[in-house]
């Protein structure tokens, strides 16, 4: 197999509990998601890793229930789940994915894999130049192996691809640029209450269609001021500053 998606998925998140399972448009967010990622044409398999705490059986009910693989892992560790769930396939690449992406474009994902270089090991938009929510990286089987068997600040465990960010000097790094521009102010992603109602009024505005691209969501919300303004005032990678700032060695 050369490319895994893995999503990583949890009802555990502090601001916003549950948040995963939020009903947008008759669907759970997650599932909603799930339903776009599906629609990339250059993945070989898409898979849901969760965590092994009892909140998380919802989880696997849903994903299992759709039909997709999943895999119940470290809550901490997520370094580890990754790892663990890819070991179980060995795929040439790995997709990473993070549930809380509803409005997540699939033709980004096929872009990107167009893109990637064949001595890339690891992809993703280091500039930050898309919107938050339409985040993706794509990194080796075997460099995921590394950075499991290395890392050992507790930023790294849970951010799972941190470690190949803070030693570039050991890998080979291509950055995926956003053809619209810089959109990095752009907060499409699920994180707080406010998040859902920006996702659940661009549901609302295409449906019944769920096959709409960045650039109609970017559109809408743009000609849309009052419901981009709806989530503005949260900061961007609000978890991975807070992990930076309590980081130990594990």
């Amino acid at each position: 197999m050369r490319f895994l998606v893995i999503i990583q998925a949890r009802c555990g998140s502090s601001r916003f509990p549950a948040k995963v399972l939020k009903d947008v448009e008759g669907k759970t967010a997650l599932e909603q998601m799930l339903d776009r990622v599906s629609k990339a044409t250059k993945i070989n398999e898409v898979m849901v890793a969760t965590t092994i705490n009892p909140e998380d059986v919802p989880i696997v009910q849903l994903v299992s229930g759709l039909g997709y693989r999943v895999f119940v892992g470290s809550s901490e560790d997520v370094l580890d789940r990754y790892y663990q769930a890819a070991k179980l396939i060995k795929p040439e690449y790995v997709v990473r994915l993070t549930s809380d992406c509803p409005l997540f474009d699939w033709r980004l994902l096929d872009e990107a894999i167009e893109e990637l270089e064949e001595e890339t090991d690891d992809l993703c938009s280091y500039t930050e130049t898309f919107p938050d929510g339409e985040d993706l990286e794509i990194v080796k089987f075997t460099v995921l192996k590394e950075m499991w068997e290395n890392a050992h600040l507790a930023s790294e465990r849970e951010h799972v691809t941190l470690y190949v960010k803070n030693h570039p000097e050991l890998y080979r790094l291509q950055n995926y640029e956003c053809k619209l521009g810089n959109l990095k102010d752009e907060r499409w992603t699920l994180d707080e209450p406010e998040d859902l109602e920006v996702i659940r009024a661009v549901y609302r505005y295409f449906a019944p269609r769920t096959d709409f691209s960045m650039e109609e969501i970017y559109q809408f919300l743009q000609a849309h001021p009052e419901i981009r303004e709806l989530n503005r005032k949260y900061i961007r990678n609000e978890g991975l500053i807070k992990s930076l700032r309590e980081d130990k060695i594990v």
